[in-house]
């Protein structure tokens, strides 16, 4: 199994994709229809119609990577869209490449900061709730 970072974006192509696309193919992709950066470092994952395969690419520091996975049996639970793209959180895309269906579970509610606030803001505000 694959871990990812916390912090790292994850941008998922929702238009089905000729897996014969290499590094340049999938990189204009990138560009053209999920419209980010590919060079920003950022997993850019594309599957293909049948949704039995599925490729990640990002910019490693010096030179492209693919990571390439082909299913002998079952399908990835993909959510195709015309939209162009889905952002998800990297522990999603862990269980997407495991086979659970996403669309069927439910996450429980949970505590997270408020996106305008930093870490340091956060221990700030958690140190004077404690203290008062």
């Amino acid at each position: 199994m694959l871990s990812f970072p916390a912090a790292i974006k994850v941008y998922l192509c929702t238009v089905p994709c000729d897996m014969r696309r290499s590094f340049d193919g999938l990189s204009m992709l990138a560009e053209h229809v999920i419209q980010c950066n590919p060079f920003s470092g950022h997993l850019l994952v594309y599957c293909n119609r049948r949704s039995d395969r599925v490729k990640i690419l990002y910019w490693d520091r010096d030179g492209w990577a693919i990571w390439y996975k082909r299913l002998e049996v079952g399908t990835f639970q993909f959510p195709f869209a015309e939209t162009g793209r889905k952002e998800l959180a990297a522990w999603e895309l862990a269980v997407l490449l495991e086979g659970i269906d996403l669309s069927q579970g439910k996450r429980r509610k949970r505590y997270s900061l408020p996106a305008a606030m930093n870490p340091e803001e956060a221990e700030k505000a958690g140190g004077e709730a404690s203290t008062g």
